[in-house]
């Protein structure tokens, strides 16, 4: 069984590794915040990573799959968050 504290730890830096990652790969040069990317890769992680956890793995332990998993759904929502911001500042 795994510290509950270090699991909370564990899944935040995976979280930030995520968003930083997804900002590489979709985000250059639109100005995301900080904040931005860590809120993308808290939700890719949850979503992403926790749904190809439970499919490759069958559990929920911190893996290098999860982390597969966390950088995707963080790019994927890095990705449809630009796109909604972009089109809300040209409808202003």
């Amino acid at each position: 069984m795994v510290n509950p504290i270090s699991m909370l730890l564990g899944f935040t830096v995976i979280a930030l590794v995520a968003g930083f990652v997804a900002n590489l790969i979709v985000g250059k040069g639109k100005g995301f915040e900080t904040w931005e990317l860590f809120v993308a890769g808290i939700v890719g992680s949850f979503v992403g990573g926790t749904l190809l956890n439970l499919i490759f793995e069958g559990d929920l332990d911190i893996s290098p799959i999860g982390l597969i998993g966390s950088t995707i759904g963080a790019i994927i929502v890095l990705a449809v968050w630009g796109w909604v911001r972009m089109r809300t500042a040209s409808s202003s």
